[in-house]
Formats: C-alpha cells, structure tokens, sequence
C-alpha cells in the first residue's frame, strides 16, 4: 500500500468511528432564504413535541447527493441534498426530522461511550500497523489495522443500532405529540429499503453486525406497529407545506444538478412553479439569461409579492449585468420579508456592484442589520468589509474580514485583520472587544492544529 493510499485509508477510518471534529467540514452548506423558512417551519411542531424551543435548533442543509441526515452536537440536524431530492413528500422529511431529533434529545452526539471506546481501539491498531508497514512487514501490519478495526466495530456499531432503536421510537413520540401521522416517517424507511435493493443489497444472517443501523425491514415492521395504534395515523399531510416542499425541491434540483438533465426533467410544457423555478436556474447556470429571465417573470406575474420570487428576478439581474435593474425587486423582497438576512444581504450586493456612491450609506445599514440578525453569514461580511474599505473606515472593513475569514477557516489570516483591527479601534470599545475575541480564536485554533 503506498503512503497516499494508507493516508487515505487512516483519514477514511478515522472518519468512520467519529474522529472528525466536524463531519460538514469537508462539504458545503447550501443556503436560501426560502428553504431556511420551509426546514424551520416544518420542523416547529415536532422540535415543539421534543421539549425544545424552535428558535434555538438549527435545520441544515448540505451539499451532498448521499441519502443522509446526521446530527453533531448541539442543537442541529443536518439534512443531505441528496434526501430531499429523494422525498417526494415533505411529511417524509418531517419524519427524517423527528428521528433525528431523538438523537439530539438523547444525546447520541455528545454521549457516545462505545464510540469513543472504539476510536481508543482503532488507534491503538492503526498506530501499531503503521509502525508494522514502515517496517516492512505489509501484509501483517494490514492484518493489525483489520483486527483492530473489526474488534472496534463490534463495540462501535451495537452502540449505534441501539440509538437508531431509541430515536425511532423517539421520533415517533414527537410526531405523536404533534398530532402529526406518522406515514411520511414510515414511507421513507420504505424508500431506503428500496435503496438497498436497488444497490443489490441482501442481508445474510450474522450481516446485522456490520450495519451502521438496525437492518431496515425490521424497522419498518416495528415503526409500522407503533404508528397505525396513533391517533394521527389517518390525518392528512398538511397540503400548504407539501406545495412549499414542490418549490424548494425544484429549486434545489435546479441549483444542484447537471442544467440539461433539469431541462429534461422540468420541459417548457411544464408551467407550474417548481418547473421554473428549476428552468430559471438551469438556464442561469447555462448563460441563457434571456431564458432565466423569462421563466421568473413568469413567476413574478403569477404572484408580484412573493418575496421569493422577486429575490431570484433579482439575483438574475444581479448576476447576468444589471444591479441597478435588480434593486427594485431584492429591495421590495428584503421589505416583505421583515429583512431577512440572507436577501438582505443579496440587495446591498446589488446596491454595491452599481459602482454608486449614493447608495454606501443603504448598503451599509443593510449589511448592518443583516450581520446583526445572522453573524453566520461570510458573504455579509465581506460585503461589509467591502463598503467599510471604500468609505475609508479601515479599522472596520479589517473587523469585517476577519469575521468572514473565522468562518471560512482561515485562521492565519483571520489573526492578522483582528490584530490590524485592533490598532485602529477605540480600545476597549465593542468593535476593538471583538477584535480581541477573533484574535484569541484564531490563536486557539492554529494552536490546535499546530499540536
């Protein structure tokens, strides 16, 4: 085994038995207003039935085609790309989300003593392995690495179908007190079912130890069980929230996948909503402008307050050469949106590319408020850093760059804008106060990776 394979191995391992600080740190979040809005509010009653407070957990999407969603500490649920491309009901993400939570309340992220019970174990046989491969001996320092990692995984993944047991009947409590059927929850246990015969899967007796999860059939049988006793297992699916579901789907499906497959999937003949929705992306990402313009003043004419729908006129606009063209819509969807952060954010990016002065002084209080609301948002940041630069107030466009380069884990250069910052700040100040924090993080972090 070369070096590069054996790396790749050891970081494949690691990876596995939950070594990794932060298992999105390698993908990218995907974020939009309107899909922000739809998680949080499908999420509400079931996050509500679990004990928790709305407003305090995160539903994440990320950028990735697998069918999966996680949890890693904290309050938040991570939910793949690839799962809402596969759902074709929001109640059957609702019921992702529901058992998901079951984790967060139990604590599976944090509390996890087999899993760490393991990774002590894994490494101890990497270690030796390695140790064994440098010294010549291939093959038998492979057999050490082996042995250490099924001895770890027998320890490992009994923990882990215990959890998968207790958060589907935790999720099914939730859902339950939500008065919410449990159908969705039940279908799209069928669909993974689906998957695995689809991908030539066939559980053999003794298979059962190696799966990451209790073996699919035999969650359904007992899910099954439990939701046709529940009141709600009749209750219709909320059709609002199915009809959201539709739009973010065929938005996302735009964004993600290949334009000609979209154009293929949503044809011209198509004219509901989530059709051009994903049309209006293809062909933005194709170049096709006039296309992309034409699909979303379609959308615009069918409803001209939708927030929604006048913020993609205007990214179109924005992004195709004409920001003073897009100010009108993203300002008119960042009012009826109360100022959501991630529009806003969009309008002063407008207001800045026009080259206008006139409008700094708009841009800024926009970007203000937005960072205000979300200081989880790098491209606010930097479009602040941007006008604080061209307004000459450099001490603050180095705060703002800073900030943005915290979270884009460029920790060196974050210590370098947080110390210049500093210099220029009133000392003891908020900003300067900041300023310091940012320094000490980024001081911890390269410390850390250093170590």
């Amino acid at each position: 085994m070369s070096s590069l394979r054996l790396a790749a191995f050891l970081l494949s391992l690691l990876a596995l038995l939950g070594w990794s600080a932060s298992p999105v740190a390698a993908q990218s979040i995907l974020r939009d207003a309107e899909t922000e809005s739809f998680l949080h509010d499908l999420a509400a009653p079931v996050v509500s039935a679990a004990g928790l407070q709305p407003a305090n957990v995160d539903i994440v999407l990320v950028n990735d085609s697998s069918v999966n969603a996680f949890v890693a500490g904290g309050q938040a649920v991570y939910i793949n790309s690839g799962l809402i491309e596969e759902a074709d009901t929001a109640a059957q993400v609702q019921g992702v989300i529901a058992h998901e939570l079951g984790h967060v309340v139990g604590g599976h992220a944090v509390f996890n003593p087999a899993g760490k019970a393991a990774s002590h174990i894994s490494i101890l046989s990497l270690l030796l392995g390695a140790a064994a491969i440098a010294a010549g001996g291939g093959e038998a320092g492979m057999g050490v690495m082996m042995a250490g990692q099924q001895a770890a995984m027998g320890n490992f993944l009994a923990y882990t179908r215990s959890q998968e047991a207790s958060a589907d009947a935790a999720g099914a409590t939730f859902l339950s007190k939500a008065g919410i059927s449990g159908r969705g929850s039940l279908q799209f246990f069928q669909k993974l079912q689906n998957l695995e015969f689809r991908h030539g899967y066939s559980p053999q007796t003794g298979d059962e130890f190696y799966s990451t999860h209790p073996l699919t059939g035999d969650r359904i049988q007992t899910l099954q069980d439990t939701y046709e006793k529940d009141p709600a297992w009749t209750k219709p699916d909320d059709p609002a929230m199915q009809a959201r579901f539709e739009r973010i789907k065929g938005k996302l499906f735009g964004y993600i996948a290949d334009p000609k497959l979209v154009l293929r999937t949503y044809p011209p003949s198509d004219t509901s909503v989530p059709a051009r929705y994903a049309r209006a992306y293809a062909y933005h990402r194709l170049s096709e402008f006039d296309e992309a313009r034409a699909e979303v003043t379609a959308l615009v004419a069918k409803n001209p307050d939708d927030p929604y729908f006048l913020e993609m006129q205007g990214q179109i606009l924005l992004e195709s050469g004409h920001p003073r063209d897009a100010l009108a819509p993203l300002r008119r969807a960042t009012h009826l949106t109360g100022n959501q952060p991630l529009i806003a954010s969009l309008f002063a990016h407008a207001l800045i590319a026009t080259d206008d002065p006139q409008f700094h002084d708009e841009a800024r209080e926009v970007l203000k408020a937005a960072v205000a609301r979300d200081r989880e948002n790098p491209f606010a940041w930097y479009q602040l850093g941007v006008i604080y630069a061209q307004d000459g107030d450099m001490p603050r466009a180095y705060l703002a760059s800073a900030e943005q380069q915290v979270m884009a884990g460029n920790m060196a250069e974050a210590l370098r804008s947080a110390q210049a910052a500093q210099v220029g700040l009133p000392q003891y100040s908020a900003d300067w106060l900041r300023a310091q924090d940012i320094e000490m993080q980024a001081r911890a972090a390269m410390e850390r990776a250093r170590k």
